[in-house]
């Protein structure tokens, strides 16, 4: 796989055109996920795995996805060595393009 396609996942809020996010944070994980993909940190499949791992050694109802999302996220940036200067810098930046961009828009970093 490539991309992220659309997560069948009981529990996770839907409307009619798919999932939706319940709270901000899970629209800002899933868009740090998709900018360090594209950035090439880690590839589509690796994520993949590590989300499923992720979702497996802790499995609930889908309820709790986007916790799962980001504790995939802490480890899979924690095995590449990410330091806390680069996350804390990549966190500023996320910040303050998202404050510039207009609501409803694409974050560009």
């Amino acid at each position: 796989m490539s991309g992220p396609e659309t997560p069948d996942v009981p529990g996770l809020p839907r409307d009619a055109d798919g999932p939706v996010f319940a709270e901000p944070w899970q629209a800002q994980a899933f868009a740090l996920t998709l900018k360090l993909h594209e950035d090439g940190a880690f590839t589509w499949n690796e994520w993949a795995q590590a989300l499923g791992a992720e979702r497996a050694a802790d499995p609930d109802n889908g309820s709790r996805y986007y916790d799962h999302w980001v504790a995939a996220l802490e480890k899979l940036v924690t095995a590449r060595g990410l330091t806390a200067e680069a996350l804390t810098a990549r966190k500023a930046a996320w910040a303050d393009a998202y404050r510039r961009t207009p609501h409803g828009k694409p974050v560009i970093l």
